[in-house]
């Protein structure tokens, strides 16, 4: 089993990469942003790993399940920066 691993801010805000290891919405409301993209390349048939904002290429392999691994090893959640007004406990993590 992988574990998950919650990082929370001083704002009360939890990131993570998405997981159903845990009912992440009995925390509260999440607010979820794609870390990475994983598709297949037909040219190379590979899976790839690239950032979503990006197309830089992180990892390949013939198996998806192998890029889905190497994506909980390798990606940690980078926390949005919280206005400093904001008083709301917030819970957000990254989808895969």
């Amino acid at each position: 089993m992988t574990a998950l691993n919650i990082t929370f801010t001083p704002d009360g805000s939890g990131h993570c990469l998405y997981s159903e290891l845990l009912d992440l919405q009995s925390l509260g409301a999440l607010v979820c942003t794609r870390a990475t993209e994983i598709e297949f390349n037909p040219n190379t048939q590979r899976w790839e790993v690239r950032p979503a904002d990006s197309s830089k290429l992180l990892f390949s392999h013939q198996s998806r399940q192998a890029c889905l691994v190497w994506e909980q090893e390798n990606v940690e959640p980078e926390p949005e920066p919280q206005p400093e007004d904001n008083h709301h406990e917030r819970h957000r993590n990254t989808t895969r």
